[in-house]
């Protein structure tokens, strides 16, 4: 990946930088996406650790998307493994978009799907959401009929695309690729006062 976009293995070490994170960026999120609720706020740990539940169980993956400082910059995720395939979702925080962390990212996951043996992936975005098309796009995702015809943002519906990319084995890319995880964790820590920092501000 480029030195300027990291992933990160979601890890329970995460949970503190990611709920200031989430905070920071929900009202953005609402523009893209169904809001969480006030309950996912309140009972972040609980919520954190499932989703590293169903990590161990192997029917999902999560990462945090870092830049070169550490800082957490968005997420991407392959849930519902089975039969293959996984279904892709990402979101990027506010003041991280348009610099190619989406891009770079996505295009990652697509090679570690690959890498893992999965024969496909599926995703899903907006009408209204040119961005996020162009990312799968560019990720070799290509339109294809599927449901639901509607997607939830904010606290209302938008009409929704959905798409597929197909893995070959060609897809995973040249050589070894070993996540750090213990690496990738030092540098969520050390940027979680930071990230609290401007939360507060």
């Amino acid at each position: 990946m480029s030195a300027s976009t990291v992933l990160a293995r979601l890890a329970p070490e995460h949970a503190a930088p990611l709920l200031a994170f989430e905070l920071a960026n929900r009202e953005w999120f609402r523009t893209l996406v169904p809001d969480r609720g006030d309950a996912y706020f309140r009972d972040f740990a609980g919520r954190h650790a499932a989703l590293l539940a169903e990590q161990r169980a192997g029917t999902s993956l999560f990462w945090l998307v870092l830049d070169g400082a550490g800082d957490i910059v968005g997420r991407v995720n392959l849930v519902d493994l089975a039969a293959g395939g996984a279904t892709l979702g990402y979101r990027i925080g506010a003041a991280h978009t348009r610099r190619g962390h989406a891009r770079r990212a996505v295009a990652e996951v697509v090679r570690r799907a690959a890498r893992l043996g999965l024969t496909h992936l599926l995703a899903s975005t907006t009408v209204d959401n040119t961005g996020s098309q162009k990312v799968l796009a560019g990720a070799g995702f290509r339109p294809v009929p599927g449901l639901p015809p509607s997607l939830p943002v904010g606290d209302g519906e938008r009409p929704a695309l959905h798409f597929r990319r197909d893995l070959t084995p060609a897809d995973a890319g040249p050589g070894p690729q070993v996540e750090d995880p213990v690496q990738a964790t030092s540098q969520v820590r050390a940027a979680a006062s930071h990230q609290r920092g401007r939360l507060r501000g």
